[in-house]
């Protein structure tokens, strides 16, 4: 089922084309910042261009407004090199997604450092060949319970490492999590029952828990505090709405304010509950613009929410 009753008070239409999205940017000044904060991008969304020119992304980022980034990779940068660069453009980065050695979990730590974030976060955690094995025998799709334990074993042991090298641990989390293990039980509640509050937070992926069928509100009033980021992601309304409720559908990523989601409730909600930094977030495909136009229609959108 398409969960439409889930989704129902977040949903808001618009399919333009570039002409049209490029045509609605609003004027910056007069205008605040969603909560105060400086608007922030994870740099995913950019990837190519930061491939190809990382340097002159960053500063065009700058050009655009925002104010911080969330790192997804160096490329072929170390991180000393991307720090310079990230000052070198004025953007501050208080969250990078690494890759974490569990078993030497320091690199990982000190890239953080010298990027000068705070959170340390993953998109994911590989679990033990073993267990992955077991999920891709399993029934059921997505994160299974069992898996789930494991992840938030796995994510109390870097939350704990990261505390004592002055971070805090954060995960991220897709689609996966949120499929439903049988009465409605989810592996996304497990990892935030399993884990500890202190050494493990959240950083919610707005976009794929919603497409998912859930509502970042009600995780906001439930956890308050364990959810000092999110990523503002929006996407096109699935063709096939039946597959989209079974996971089957192909998420479609849509410029902000351009999709199904409306973040005005979600921001409201957030605040309250302790956010910190937010990061827009499109995944593509981009099939009406270049993603350095759509990072422009995202900061415009999110600036015009002040």
């Amino acid at each position: 089922m398409y969960a439409e009753s889930r989704r129902g008070f977040l949903v808001q239409s618009g399919q333009l084309g570039v002409a049209a999205l490029l045509s609605t940017w609003l004027p910056r000044r007069g205008f605040a910042n969603p909560l105060g904060f400086p608007i922030g991008l994870q740099l995913y969304t950019v990837k190519d261009s930061m491939q190809e020119d990382p340097a002159g992304t960053l500063k065009k980022l700058r050009e655009i407004g925002f104010g911080v980034v969330e790192s997804a990779g160096f490329g072929k940068l170390s991180s000393k090199q991307f720090r310079q660069l990230l000052d070198d453009s004025g953007l501050a980065c208080p969250s990078s997604h690494l890759q974490f050695d569990t078993d030497n979990l320091g690199p990982a730590f000190e890239d953080a450092h010298v990027l000068g974030a705070m959170y340390a976060t993953s998109g994911s955690l590989h679990l033990p060949a073993a267990a992955s094995k077991r999920a891709v025998a399993a029934s059921k799709p997505g994160m299974s319970l069992d898996d789930a334990k494991r992840t938030a074993e796995i994510a109390n042991r870097i939350g704990e490492a990261a505390k004592h090298a002055g971070l805090q641990y954060a995960y991220h989390n897709h689609d996966a999590e949120f499929a439903d293990q049988g009465g409605g039980a989810i592996g996304y509640d497990l990892l935030l029952r399993e884990t500890d509050p202190e050494l493990v937070k959240f950083e919610i992926d707005c976009g794929w828990m919603i497409f998912a069928g859930h509502n970042p509100i009600d995780y906001f009033k439930k956890y308050p505090n364990r959810f000092p980021m999110i990523h503002v992601k929006d996407y096109l309304s699935p063709i096939d709405k039946s597959a989209a409720g079974a996971g089957a559908a192909e998420m479609r990523g849509a410029e902000l304010g351009h999709g199904v989601i409306d973040y005005k409730p979600i921001f409201a909600a957030a605040g309250k509950a302790g956010l910190k930094h937010y990061f827009a977030e499109q995944e593509g495909p981009y099939s009406r613009m270049n993603p350095l136009q759509a990072a422009r229609v995202d900061y415009d959108y999110l600036h015009s929410m002040g």
